[in-house]
C-alpha cells in the first residue's frame, strides 16, 4: 500500500513542479521588473483561473493527502514508549563507563583535599 502511495506520491511531486515553474508571475511585463505595477490591484488582477492553475491547485492538494498518508502508514504499529507501551523501533546503543571513567568523576574526599592542600603548601 505504502509503495504505491509513494510512486503517486513523486509522480504528483513532478507535475506540481513542472505546473508551477510554466506559470509566470502576477507582473511578468518589463514594469514588474522594477517594482512597478501600473494600473494592476495591490494583489494582481484576479482573472479566470487558467489550467495550469487548476493544475496546481489540483496537484497541491493530491501532495497534501499523499504527504498525510505516507506519514499515517509510516506511524502505524509504533506505540509510545512514554507510556510503557512498547519499545522503540531502533535500538540505542547502550553508554557504558569504564571503572576508571566512574572514579575520575567522582568528587575528592576530604582526606584528598587536605593530601592537596599539603602538597600545595609544601611547594611554597
Amino acid at each position: 500500500m505504502s509503495g504505491i502511495i509513494t510512486v503517486i506520491h513523486i509522480i504528483v511531486c513532478f507535475i506540481l513542479i513542472i505546473a508551477v515553474l510554466l506559470q509566470s508571475g502576477k507582473a511578468a511585463d518589463l514594469a514588474g521588473a522594477f517594482g512597478g505595477g501600473g494600473s494592476q490591484t495591490v494583489f494582481g488582477p484576479r482573472g479566470a483561473a487558467t489550467i495550469l492553475s487548476r493544475a496546481t491547485t489540483i496537484s497541491a492538494i493530491l501532495f497534501m493527502i499523499t504527504s498525510l498518508g505516507l506519514w499515517m502508514l509510516s506511524v502505524k504499529g509504533v506505540t509510545s514508549a512514554v507510556k510503557g507501551e512498547g519499545a522503540p523501533t531502533e535500538e540505542a546503543a547502550a553508554v557504558t563507563e569504564t571503572k576508571k571513567e566512574t572514579e575520575e568523576k567522582k568528587p575528592p574526599t576530604t582526606e584528598e583535599k587536605e593530601q592537596k592542600n599539603t602538597e600545595t603548601e609544601k611547594r611554597k
